[in-house]
């Protein structure tokens, strides 16, 4: 009579292997996830006439314009400076994140065929 439950073929010890893997690479996950939210990213804009520095959590922490972008006369010039320096920055933020992931998870293969 074949048995009921489990894994055949000795599986339980691929799980186990497979569930250490898992948790390690969580632990390296947060790791990663809170060094990255302590660094900054800076990007300018209008040849350095616009600075903006985003957090890891893709906050805005500091914004810097010098006195030649700031013309009363032509705003929104200076609004789409600020909107390009930022969009860069956070850019720069999402990369770095994307990077730490794929440093991660580039060995697995996919975690042994399950898709992950």
């Amino acid at each position: 009579m074949a048995k009921r439950g489990g894994f055949p073929g000795g599986m339980p010890g691929n799980m186990n292997n497979l569930m250490k893997q898992a948790q390690k690479m969580q632990k390296q996950m947060e790791e990663n996830q809170k060094a990255l939210e302590e660094k900054e990213f800076t990007a300018t804009a209008g040849g350095g006439a616009v600075e903006v520095t985003v957090s890891g959590k893709r906050e805005i922490v500091k914004v810097k314009l010098s006195e030649e972008a700031v013309d009363p006369d032509d705003v929104e010039m200076l609004e789409d400076l600020i909107v390009a320096a930022t969009n860069e920055a956070l850019r720069q933020a999402e990369e770095a994140a994307a990077s730490a992931m794929s440093a991660l998870t580039g060995g697995l293969g996919g975690l042994g065929g399950f898709g992950f």
